[in-house]
């Protein structure tokens, strides 16, 4: 058998020593123990020291707490006003889309009434009553429909306007608010949407000047006719001065 070190036979048998001593010491003063209650009593001192020392050094290591930043009521005012300068957008941009959708229809049948009125004007005199009449009856729905697209426009044009005026105040309301990106943002949209509806009604309005042209072109034919069949004679295709023009047809439809 191989010997063990000296020093290693010194720190055993110093330490049988001190189990000794301390297994004396327990049953002068607790004499009802035995000798296993003593080593119980040892192992269960140390499990409860183990579990108390690992919580205690558990209970040292800081725990972070998530904390939200607070926000201030300027920033608080800045993020609703952004909320509402998104709103009147979008807003404005559904009006100015039936807008331009309802302008664009309504000029459309402009220049349908347009056609159909000169080919009315140019076949009356090759056509009998029964077939100017049952082509008269087709101008007058096309411009019965002509009429429903105009009031249909000018009700989304009325939106369309209460929506700029909106756009125009949420972009202040940004502004005061410190919400510099979105006010500028809603500007542009404005005069955006601005240029696009004017563009849109200039050619609305080029329809509607040719309409009234086309009108008054046809009354002075008209008038022209029946003073070519009085009775009275006359010279034919007298020109017609534009007060015996009904003022009717001479304005914009």
């Amino acid at each position: 058998m191989t010997s063990l070190p000296p020093a290693t036979c010194k720190m055993a048998t110093l330490s049988r020593r001190l189990l000794c001593t301390f297994t004396y010491v327990l049953r002068q003063n607790f004499p009802i123990l035995r000798r296993g209650n003593y080593i119980n009593i040892l192992r269960s001192s140390w499990l409860k020291i183990i579990p108390v020392g690992v919580g205690t050094s558990l209970c040292a290591v800081p725990v972070g707490q998530r904390s939200e930043p607070t926000l201030s009521n300027d920033s608080l005012i800045k993020r609703a006003a952004c909320l509402v300068t998104d709103s009147t957008q979008t807003f404005l941009s559904q009006t100015t889309y039936a807008v331009i959708e309802s302008l664009t229809e309504y000029t459309t049948a402009v220049y349908t009434l347009i056609s159909l009125q000169q080919r009315y004007t140019a076949l009356l005199e090759k056509m009998n009553p029964n077939e100017a009449n049952a082509i008269w009856q087709v101008v007058i729905g096309a411009r019965v429909q002509m009429t429903n697209l105009k009031e249909r426009y000018l009700r989304y044009e009325a939106s369309w306007q209460r929506a700029v005026s909106i756009s125009e105040m949420a972009a202040e309301a940004a502004y005061q608010a410190g919400a510099d990106e979105a006010s500028v943002s809603v500007r542009n949209h404005i005069q955006l949407v601005q240029t696009q509806v004017s563009e849109t009604r200039e050619l609305a309005l080029k329809a509607e000047a040719q309409l009234a042209a086309a009108q008054t072109e046809e009354i002075r034919r008209s008038i022209t006719e029946d003073k070519d069949k009085s009775p009275n004679g006359g010279s034919p295709r007298i020109s017609i001065s534009d007060e015996e023009i009904p003022e009717a047809y001479l304005r914009e439809d």
